[in-house]
C-alpha cells in the first residue's frame, strides 16, 4: 500500500527523470509526481496533496528567484520544501533557509547522496551546509511575507516580475479592481507605499544569477 505522495518539480528532463526513478526504486511505498513549471506543480498541489516533500528546482521557466517557493508553500502548507539548485552560493542558500526551505541540495551532488538526502528530509530532519546563517533582513521579509493571502502572494509574485496590473489581472483571472484592492494590503503588510517599494522590498528574493539554464 502506498504510503504518500512526493512531488519533484525540475525543468531538466534528465535530472527529474534520474531523480524520480531513483526516489521509486528506493521508496516504492512512495508515489513520485513530477512538474516541470510552478504552474503545473501548483495544479498538481490541488490536485493531489498532501504531499510528505516537495523538492524544487530553484530556478523553473515561470519563476523568478524564491518566487517558486513562496507561491509552493501556500500551495501546500505545511509541506517540507528541500530547494534543488546547481548553485552554490552561501547568500541563495542562506535566503532559502530563512525563507523556511526544509533543505538545500545540489544539482551536483551523486544521485546515491541525493536520495540519502531525501531520506533525511522524510524522516523531518534539515538538510543545509554547515556554517550557512540567516540574514535579519530575510527573516523579517520572510515573517511580513507570512501575513499574505495566497491571493495576495500570486499578485505579489507577478508584481514582481515587472508585471502592469492589466496583464496581472487577466493572468490571474481577476478584475483591475481586485487586483488594485490586493496590492492595498500587500503594501501594508510589507510596510511599503507603492509598488516600486514594494519590487525594492523584494529584490533579496529576486535572482541575480539568471545567465544559469539549471
Amino acid at each position: 500500500m502506498r504510503e504518500g505522495r512526493i512531488l519533484l518539480a525540475d525543468d531538466h528532463p534528465l535530472i527529474r527523470e534520474g531523480l524520480q526513478m531513483a526516489i521509486r526504486i528506493r521508496h516504492p511505498e512512495y508515489m513520485v509526481d513530477v512538474a516541470d513549471t510552478i504552474a503545473a506543480a501548483e495544479d498538481l498541489a490541488r490536485r493531489r496533496k498532501p504531499y510528505k516533500l516537495l523538492v524544487l528546482d530553484y530556478r523553473l521557466s515561470d519563476s523568478i528567484g524564491f518566487n517558486g517557493l513562496f507561491r509552493m508553500r501556500h500551495a501546500l502548507s505545511d509541506t517540507p520544501i528541500a530547494l534543488l539548485s546547481a548553485y552554490t552560493q552561501p547568500s541563495i542558500i542562506a535566503t532559502a533557509r530563512a525563507l523556511g526551505a526544509a533543505g538545500f541540495l545540489f544539482k551536483s551532488q551523486p544521485l546515491e547522496e541525493l536520495v540519502r538526502d531525501i531520506d533525511m528530509l522524510l524522516t523531518g530532519k534539515q538538510i543545509f551546509p554547515s556554517n550557512i546563517g540567516v540574514p535579519a533582513n530575510i527573516a523579517d521579509l520572510n515573517a511580513r511575507l507570512q501575513s499574505l493571502s495566497a491571493a495576495q502572494s500570486r499578485v505579489l509574485s507577478a508584481l514582481a516580475s515587472g508585471h502592469l496590473n492589466k496583464q496581472i489581472a487577466a493572468d490571474l483571472n481577476l478584475t483591475e479592481a481586485t487586483v488594485k484592492a490586493h496590492l492595498t494590503s500587500i503594501f501594508r503588510k510589507l510596510g511599503v507605499t507603492n509598488r516600486l517599494q514594494a519590487m525594492l522590498a523584494m529584490r533579496p528574493l529576486i535572482d541575480p544569477y539568471a545567465e544559469s539554464s539549471l
